[in-house]
């Protein structure tokens, strides 16, 4: 049995992959064997890995705790912050912010041949670094070698003038090997979505629990982008920002039953 996958390439079902990537969302153990059971029902030859998170979606939807749906839907989520990409800057210096940086976004800088836009400005234990966020709206989407070109090129521009010390290329999804390769020859550090080995970008969200707010499925898609309009994008400030969005007592209180159960 295949699946497919978004890059268009086939690998064999593993059941023991998609236990995994159930029971790291935080799915208790009985509900995860459930899911499970009703992804088997589902599965086809060359099924598409959309249809198996549908699925299991829609099963942990129905189940005893339909937050659980919430807590899955973590790379789905990122993916709602397009479509300009700017809170998935705001998201990352967050992140960053809870790893002990001092960040600045969107910084516009005169190198010595012309202007930049950098994304993220971050500075740790004397270390100053320049970030570039590379946001994708789609799981087949590959950060390519470029974008390394570029953020290389944008460094060499800055560093003598604003003593930077690296160079970091941060993206939601994942990298090409030449992308990756150059990054590493020029000593620059890369993030993406599971890369390094336990220090991807997921893996930083888990241990910081700073879950985006796009991940409630109680707002709606406009409701979410008025928040993140207003550089809004962390779950757990929900709480404070509502007062932005027009709803009634009952659904403020959804809202915040479900930030609690998945952010808090």
């Amino acid at each position: 049995m295949y699946v497919l996958k978004a890059t268009g390439e086939k690998e064999p079902f593993s059941e023991k992959k998609l236990q995994f990537s159930i029971q790291r969302a935080g799915i208790p153990e009985n509900i995860q064997n459930l899911a499970l059971d009703h992804i088997k029902t589902k599965l086809y030859d060359n099924i598409p890995t959309s249809k198996i998170y549908h699925h299991i979606s829609e099963f942990l939807d129905k189940s005893s705790q339909p937050f659980n749906r919430t807590k899955y839907r973590l790379k789905h989520a990122i993916m709602e912050f397009g479509p300009t990409g700017y809170p998935f800057e705001d998201y990352v210096a967050e992140i960053l912010k809870s790893e002990g940086y001092k960040t600045d976004v969107r910084q516009i800088l005169n190198g010595k041949c012309v202007k930049h836009e950098i994304d993220i400005v971050a500075q740790k234990n004397n270390i100053k670094s320049i970030i570039e966020c590379k946001f994708h709206n789609s799981v087949g989407i590959h950060t390519q070698v470029h974008v390394s070109l570029y953020t290389k090129a944008r460094f060499d521009d800055l560093k003598d003038i604003y003593h930077f010390n690296d160079a970091w290329l941060v993206t939601n999804t994942r990298i090409t090997n030449d992308a990756l390769d150059y990054a590493i020859c020029n000593n620059m550090k890369v993030i993406s979505w599971n890369y390094p080995a336990n220090e991807g970008l997921r893996d930083l969200i888990e241990k910081s629990r700073l879950h985006p707010i796009t991940v409630l499925t109680t707002l709606s898609q406009n409701q979410k982008q008025q928040l993140l309009d207003n550089h809004i994008v962390l779950c757990k400030n929900v709480s404070q920002s509502l007062n932005l969005l027009n709803l009634t007592e009952d659904k403020k209180q959804s809202v915040l039953e479900e930030a609690k159960f998945v952010c808090a």
